[in-house]
């Protein structure tokens, strides 16, 4: 812990290391030591397994997580200007912090590091989604995330039906994970600031006997469903190669209801009327 409090500010590595950030990697840096540290408290218990950080920049988060008792954080990180900057912490870290740099999207959760896993991250903005989408689909593979996110899409992760923000993110995260909303994060407590609020939420994944064993027909069928929002089910689904009147009486839907009508538990019941299918099978 001495070490790691001897580190300059972050804002000297930055200048150092000419860390300026970059639209294109939606960077944006958190070096609030206070806020960085909730983040990692609403992570805990980070002693066991591995703490898994996605896109650390300057390491703000990485010295919280590190500060906050973690014993195992493997950062992944794509900016090879970053991975110079954060040599200093891995010095300072005395074994308990690997860096790789990688494209997190190609990362495989179960190779990182032993379980149990958490993911603990603020995610780049312009791949945050595809980067969640991907860990639900490895959901038996990680014990809980605590992730940043650009707060209209938290909004859509805790959406109920019948809402404007429901939609496919919100099937997906709430079939496959408790979520839960914690708190919001001004702009002003980046650098730079974006133009957004953003959210801290939690991802919780339920035990594999309460979701989808394969989670790509649920995936494929909401696109399908919510790609045509205002059109009853009946023709949305048409896409899928099916029949769309003999899958939605098999899960017990009316022929005129519309995705946003539709409950998480719904939709699962669709997914696996479309996987008793020849289409749906084809998939897997």
């Amino acid at each position: 812990m001495d070490e790691l409090a001897r580190l300059p500010p972050l804002r000297e590595t930055i200048a150092a290391h000419g860390l300026d950030a970059r639209k294109r990697l939606g960077q944006h840096f958190l070096l609030d030591l206070n806020l960085t540290r909730r983040i990692a408290r609403a992570a805990a218990p980070l002693a066991e397994g591995t703490v898994i950080e996605v896109g650390p920049g300057p390491g703000g988060l990485t010295r919280a997580l590190l500060l906050e008792g973690a014993s195992h954080v493997v950062a992944i990180e794509v900016d090879a200007r970053a991975v110079a900057a954060l040599e200093e912490l891995v010095q300072a870290a005395d074994g308990r912090l690997q860096v790789v740099q990688a494209d997190a999207l190609r990362a495989v959760l179960a190779e990182l590091g032993p379980p149990p896993r958490r993911i603990v991250a603020n995610l780049p903005y312009n791949v945050s989604t595809a980067l969640l989408v991907r860990w639900l689909h490895q959901a038996d593979d990680v014990t809980d995330m605590v992730l940043m996110f650009q707060k209209e899409v938290v909004d859509r992760l805790v959406a109920l039906p019948h809402s404007k923000d429901y939609g496919r993110l919100s099937v997906l995260a709430q079939h496959v994970c408790d979520v839960q909303r914690l708190f919001d994060v001004a702009p002003s407590a980046f650098v730079p600031p974006p133009k957004v609020t953003s959210s801290i939420v939690r991802l919780r994944p339920r035990s594999a006997d309460r979701r989808l064993a394969d989670l790509r027909p649920l995936e494929r069928l909401t696109a399908a469903a919510f790609g045509q929002r205002r059109k009853m089910l009946r023709q949305s689904l048409r896409s899928l190669g099916v029949e769309p009147l003999a899958l939605l009486a098999a899960a017990g839907i009316a022929e005129t209801a519309r995705a946003e009508e539709i409950s998480i538990e719904g939709f699962v019941a669709l997914a696996r009327a479309w996987r008793g299918t020849a289409a749906g099978a084809a998939t897997g």
